[in-house]
């Protein structure tokens, strides 16, 4: 967690040579992340080497996002050859934590979630790559390319992707922004600003259904949302938007898609990136993937994990491959 070394210039170029450089633990990206302190003032220096990783998405969106009133950190600084970026700092009150400690807010912060989600849906989606049948099923097929590889199962790969086509072809057009990471561990309770809750980690966005943030937030990978709040949050953002019955619909069809993917991601950073932590999230996920399995508009993708992957076989990877 050493910053790179082109930090140091980059920092001092910009006013915070005799700053105090802490590491903040990363994502299940190849970004490094570090708070700059100095007194009176503190910031977030991300860094994104180049090739693995580039930085121009997220300040393409963070940008967009602040024009329209929207909490994104600020850009204090850039050199894109290098993968620096000096960001605002949003402080340490993420939402996820803020509602373990205090179970009281939980129902109030959801509601704001909801709400900021429900005033974002509002604008014109920005010019970004369409979330389309081919994204959704290459990422579906994620589960079958490690999960299933990880625990050793022939399983039908034809008849998945055909399962998955028929589910997500009805869905509507993509028609909003889809941040694709919106959830507990990405919001920041911020003070003294219109917007309460600070975004982070939209530098995957792409134009897409207004259900797959909602489910992104209610069927979260990191901290189990209660059922309650679950379909208190779906109903208020139904009702909100006057929503009709397909929502709930593209609702389930998307939390399975998401579900299956993530699956696949947490076994793929287990299996090809060293992160042993992730797969012990993979049983709360086929939860949710179970949950929205159940609804009749999933019905053919509910039959091939049925007669693909039995429910003995639907958990922690690790431990299933042991």
């Amino acid at each position: 967690m050493n910053p790179p070394a082109a930090a140091l210039p980059f920092l001092a170029a910009l006013g915070w040579g005799d700053a105090e450089i802490q590491p903040i633990p990363g994502d299940a990206s190849f970004r490094r992340y570090f708070r700059i302190v100095a007194p009176g003032r503190s910031a977030i220096l991300m860094a994104a080497p180049p090739p693995r990783e580039d930085p121009r998405p997220f300040l393409s969106v963070a940008r967009w996002l602040t024009d329209r009133g929207f909490a994104a950190p600020e850009i204090l600084g850039e050199d894109l050859g290098r993968g620096l970026i000096l960001l605002e700092d949003f402080g340490n009150a993420r939402m996820r934590e803020t509602v373990d400690a205090a179970p009281e807010s939980e129902l109030r912060l959801y509601e704001e979630a909801v709400r900021l989600l429900v005033r974002l849906h509002e604008h014109a989606p920005m010019d970004l790559r369409p979330y389309d049948m081919a994204e959704y099923r290459r990422e579906a097929a994620l589960l079958t390319e490690w999960y299933c590889a990880a625990l050793g199962l022939d399983v039908d790969v034809d008849g998945y992707a055909r399962a998955w086509e028929a589910v997500l072809a009805p869905l509507s057009p993509p028609s909003v922004t889809v941040l694709r990471d919106y959830h507990a561990e990405n919001l920041m309770l911020i003070e003294g600003r219109a917007e309460t809750l600070g975004l982070l980690d939209f530098q995957d966005a792409l134009a897409g259904h207004p259900a797959y943030d909602l489910v992104s937030l209610l069927q979260d990978a990191r901290r189990d949302v209660p059922t309650a709040i679950e379909a208190a949050m779906l109903d208020l953002y139904v009702r909100t938007v006057g929503a009709d019955e397909s929502f709930a619909i593209a609702y389930h069809v998307l939390g399975a898609q998401r579900n299956a993917k993530i699956v696949g991601i947490f076994t793929r950073l287990w299996k090809r990136d060293g992160k042993p932590r992730y797969p012990t999230l993979c049983p709360r996920v086929w939860g949710y993937l179970e949950r929205d399995l159940a609804h009749p508009a999933l019905a053919p993708v509910a039959a091939w994990f049925d007669a693909n992957i039995p429910p003995h076989l639907r958990g922690d990877p690790v431990e299933l491959a042991r």
